[in-house]
């Protein structure tokens, strides 16, 4: 995916990963202690998602009461497709990345173990099969396979 990818996703689409962003970001906020190296990615994913102060100054997105929220099942297979998105904005992949897309995936109840296979499978994929709805659906499979370990 090149960084004009949220470009070639629907605003709906846009918006649902805006979404787990801000979930992700809650997340990490609630905690007692957050890494500046977990911030330097968090900051790099919403210059790449174009965040923007309007953005954080929306009724619906008051920052002093942000609260991470537990996503339903159908909910968590999209926040790890939303994820994989995230770190593939810019084509490149980084350890910190990883790294933090696997605390959240583990927060989300997916064990270590399967999420670094899962990333493992979709980093080293050939760069034609990274277009969104490729990558998408391999998510989707390698989950519904791996269900039971979930």
């Amino acid at each position: 995916m090149s960084s004009t990818a949220p470009n070639e996703l629907s605003r709906e689409q846009v918006s649902s990963i805006r979404h787990s962003y801000f979930n992700i970001l809650a997340f990490f906020l609630e905690g007692e202690k957050i890494e500046s190296r977990y911030i330097r990615c968090l900051l790099k994913w919403a210059l790449q998602l174009k965040i923007t102060s309007e953005d954080l100054n929306k009724p619906t997105l008051d920052i002093s009461t942000f609260s991470f929220s537990l996503p339903g099942k159908v909910e968590k297979l999209e926040a790890i497709y939303h994820l994989v998105y995230m770190i593939y904005l810019d084509q490149t992949v980084e350890d910190v990345e990883l790294e933090v897309a696997t605390i959240y995936a583990e927060k989300l109840g997916f064990k270590a173990g399967l999420v670094s296979e899962l990333f493992a499978s979709i980093v080293t994929a050939d760069n034609d099969q990274s277009k969104s709805q490729t990558i998408r659906k391999e998510i989707i499979d390698f989950l519904k396979l791996h269900e039971p370990e979930i």
